[in-house]
């Protein structure tokens, strides 16, 4: 058996300009670190949402991503979002520090005037995406829209 080692990070961990790691170049850059310093494997811990506490542990979906780890970056390249839009937020006074309640109140705003803005809905792609996930997603959409009707209690309190 050949032996290998890598590295446990979260993607929260990454630097980032905007309040939490994310997969944005500073992930690509990170992985290409490893490979030159001779490691096989990222292990980086669950990637889905996370619910109250914030806990990677505690999502509300076993096969949803964490929008938390959306690119603005990107989003601005994109031309979705602006530089000045996300500069604007507020994610936090302390740039090596998670404030997850500071994250949440501004990042779901940004990523929902991408949505607005984006085409993708005409996208081949995502429309593939959609068709081949049915099974869980339109459920677990359901399920966030009722959860932000109800003000984000939780589901024994509707």
């Amino acid at each position: 058996m050949k032996r290998e080692s890598g590295i446990l990070l979260s993607i929260a961990s990454l630097p980032s300009r905007f309040g939490i790691g994310c997969f944005s170049k500073e992930a690509y850059e990170f992985v290409d670190q490893l490979k030159e310093a001779g490691q096989s494997y990222w292990q980086i811990l669950p990637l889905g949402p996370t619910s109250y506490g914030d806990s990677p542990y505690q999502s509300f979906s076993t096969f949803a991503g964490n929008p938390y780890f959306i690119s603005l970056e990107d989003l601005i390249e994109e031309g979705v979002l602006t530089r000045q839009e996300c500069e604007e937020a507020d994610f936090g006074e302390t740039p090596d520090a998670v404030d997850y309640a500071k994250i949440y109140e501004a990042r779901f705003p940004l990523l929902q005037k991408a949505y607005e803005r984006s085409n993708i809905s005409r996208n081949t792609e995502f429309q593939n995406f959609l068709e081949e996930n049915r099974w869980w997603l339109e459920d677990y959409a359901l399920f966030v829209a009722v959860k932000s009707r109800f003000g984000g209690r939780a589901w024994t309190q509707w």
